[in-house]
């Protein structure tokens, strides 16, 4: 194996240090659970272990909901640097107990835990399974289980694909990220009613969000894909910081990587693919669509406007591309959620006829005060 990057090890070195002070002042262990998938013969469960101020709640399961599209309670929105002001717990001892199964495993250098459970014993659709670290009580971590007749499934970005952020500008980014609230963010309209449509015609498929965005920003984003009509499903982000091969992990490496695992774990579905053209999605997924066309439906690219071109990459200054996916699969292109749901359902692809309050020719004007 080997030697880690100098960056790598630096970090790791300060993180001892920090974890060492706070653990001697009585911080101890919090686990943080994400939303996992699964299929009858196995489960990835995720989850994150960081340190906690002792006397205060130490475990953080999933918000309440009614079911997998239900409603939340009011949200209290943070600024979003508080989601990095955090410490993580590396090497700590964690259980995993899911359905029939009991799987143990220890986090990560940044406090992450990512096990797979073969033979659980657990129903298709939204199941729970539990997570325990050294010292910590129980804690719940929904997951989706995929039936074994399922053949399609959806994977979307999140940054100007369902959310309007423009990154990754770097001040714009960072104002996005550290400075404004959760609720200061943007739906792109049209893209909830698409996916709750898609999935509504494909009962029991699967959707995952698959997104460059730190795992710190987890809850701030399911909380806003939930209130924004989003349908719930597992967030496949990334760790910011040095890794073992560099000073910063690359985004585009880490999409591929999520597109293959799933290719890898649902061996019978095929996907639609979501995405924009501010960045590297169409290739990406052109890329994906050549190395796999069975396990590819159709790609769905929407077009920035020329404004949010800038705004989204700076140094791009042709015209924006209207066309840019792979030959081998369907692809279709359009500027909002709306108008890509007219397109998929004209060529048969979601059903029913849409309903005509779900595809305005334009997204409407809140009333100015």
């Amino acid at each position: 194996m080997s030697r880690p990057h100098a960056a790598a090890i630096v970090e790791d070195t300060v993180h001892e240090q920090i974890e060492r002070v706070l653990r001697s002042r009585g911080w101890g262990n919090r686990v943080i659970t994400h939303v996992g998938y699964g299929s009858p013969s196995f489960v990835r469960v995720f989850a994150r272990i960081l340190l906690g101020r002792k006397g205060r709640e130490n475990t953080e399961g999933p918000e309440s909901r009614q079911d997998a599209t239900g409603a939340l309670s009011p949200a209290h929105y943070d600024r979003g640097w508080r989601a990095f002001l955090t410490s993580p717990a590396t090497g700590v001892p964690v259980k995993v107990t899911a359905g029939d199964r009991e799987i143990y495993g220890r986090s990560d250098r940044g406090g992450h835990v990512d096990i797979v459970a073969r033979d659980h014993g657990l129903a298709p659709g939204w199941q729970q399974v539990v997570v325990e670290a050294q010292g910590t009580a129980p804690v719940a971590a929904d997951v989706f289980i995929v039936a074994d007749d399922v053949r399609f499934g959806l994977v979307s970005d999140i940054d100007d694909t369902v959310i309007t952020t423009m990154l990754p500008r770097p001040m714009i980014a960072a104002f996005n990220t550290f400075v404004r609230r959760g609720k200061a963010r943007h739906a792109v309209p049209g893209m909830a009613p698409m996916y709750r449509r898609l999935l509504a015609a494909h009962p029991g498929a699967p959707i995952v969000y698959v997104s460059t965005g730190a795992w710190n920003t987890a809850a701030t984003l399911n909380r806003f894909l939930l209130e924004n009509g989003f349908p719930l499903g597992p967030l496949m982000l990334t760790d910011w910081g040095p890794t073992n091969t560099g000073w910063f992990r690359s985004g585009q490496d880490h999409k591929r990587t999520c597109l293959h695992r799933l290719a890898r774990d649902f061996p019978d579905i095929r996907w639609l693919l979501v995405g924009d053209d501010g960045q590297h999605d169409p290739q990406l997924y052109a890329e994906f669509a050549e190395a796999r066309p069975d396990r590819v439906d159709a790609v769905c690219i929407r077009h920035l406007s020329p404004t949010e071109q800038v705004l989204s990459n700076p140094m791009k200054i042709d015209a924006p591309a209207r066309s840019m996916g792979p030959r081998s699969v369907s692809t279709f292109s359009a500027p909002d959620g709306y108008a890509l749901l007219r397109a998929l359902n004209e060529q048969g692809r979601v059903g029913d006829p849409v309903a005509e309050h779900e595809q305005p020719s334009r997204p409407l004007r809140q009333p100015t005060r």
